[in-house]
């Protein structure tokens, strides 16, 4: 996930918002459950790592959760931010904690895509982590230029198939969900056409404002600024439903490919032989406080969906999604790392 570097405004409004809702909430919560604290787990304050730096979106939105899970259990859920090497440093640093709930990790799409880029980790993704609940849903958009004359999925696949040397699909980072959307999307369509891969995504938004590339692939948080500036135009959504944010602009599915879904996800982990009991006791926290109206309101600002899943779901969608990746990495011929 990319820090909302093209929003800086509203990124700071709400950083702002939720750091501050979160120092008055805590401090109330443990006002108020002072016995609670004491009571069983958690009796001392969790960490959550986080594998990516701090104020983006991945960062606030477990946050949100941190606080939420604050309130409830009457304990700090403190956040602690391990950027870096494709989140293996982050995962390693939960990894290496006692199995004990007291050190929880940010697992979700990334590290299904790690389990299929990289040729070894220093760890097994599927059975080191004990998946507790997914959080947080979001969808890959495509996006064009406002006054290009591609206004559907259907003109894209057109374009791009009567002019193929002129062309251009836009992503950032290679092995990123973004870049593999589009490999996938090659791939489904059967479409020729160059991918052309920026450092950054305001060099991406450089890039297809300018006109350099056709279209690109990316998540509403990044491109929050340019859609509501009325710079970017939204083609379709990746998703398997509409994106709340954004209701009119129907999934590529609606738009005949039946066969492409990219939405990326994050969750919470624990170390494998972490107590079942606090599993469940995590997972039905987590998922009360997902449904939550101000969690709901605080995350679709940003083009995110809070929902929570079991334990077993979220290992299933992990298992599903290293395949699919897996499938994607080797028939696109990405050189794995």
């Amino acid at each position: 996930m990319l820090r909302l570097v093209n929003s800086p405004n509203a990124m700071v409004w709400l950083t702002a918002a939720v750091l501050g809702a979160m120092a008055v909430g805590v401090v109330g919560a443990l006002a108020r459950n002072p016995a609670r604290a004491q009571s069983g787990y958690p009796d001392r304050p969790v960490r959550i790592i986080v594998p990516y730096g701090p104020g983006g979106v991945a960062d606030v939105t477990m946050r949100i959760v941190a606080h939420k899970l604050s309130e409830r259990l009457g304990q700090q859920f403190i956040v602690e931010n391990r950027p870096g090497a494709g989140a293996i440093i982050a995962a390693q640093a939960g990894l290496s904690a006692p199995p004990d709930g007291y050190t929880l990790s940010m697992t979700g799409n990334n590290h299904a895509i790690s389990a299929s880029l990289f040729k070894a980790l220093p760890y097994d993704t599927l059975r080191d982590f004990a998946p507790i609940s997914t959080t947080t849903f979001f969808d890959i958009l495509i996006a064009t230029r406002a006054g290009s004359p591609l206004k559907t999925v259907t003109d894209v696949v057109s374009a791009a198939r009567t002019d193929p040397a002129h062309f251009n699909f836009g992503t950032v980072a290679p092995g990123s969900t973004q870049n593999l959307a589009v490999q996938l999307f090659k791939m489904v369509t059967d479409l020729p056409g160059s991918v052309v891969i920026y450092r950054t995504t305001p060099e991406l938004l450089s890039g297809v404002l300018r006109g350099d590339v056709d279209v690109l692939f990316d998540y509403y948080a990044a491109l929050q600024g340019p859609i509501v500036d009325g710079k970017l135009a939204v083609i379709a959504t990746a998703g398997a439903a509409r994106a709340p944010l954004l209701p009119d602009v129907p999934t590529v599915m609606e738009s005949g490919l039946t066969d492409y879904e990219v939405t990326s996800w994050n969750g919470l982990s624990a170390p494998a032989g972490a107590p079942p009991e606090i599993i469940q006791r995590l997972n039905g926290e987590i998922n009360e406080a997902l449904r939550q109206p101000d969690v709901q309101a605080m995350t679709r600002k940003v083009g995110v969906v809070a929902r929570g899943s079991t334990p077993e779901e979220m290992h299933e969608r992990t298992k599903s999604d290293i395949a699919k990746w897996r499938a994607v990495i080797e028939k696109s011929g990405l050189a794995r790392q």
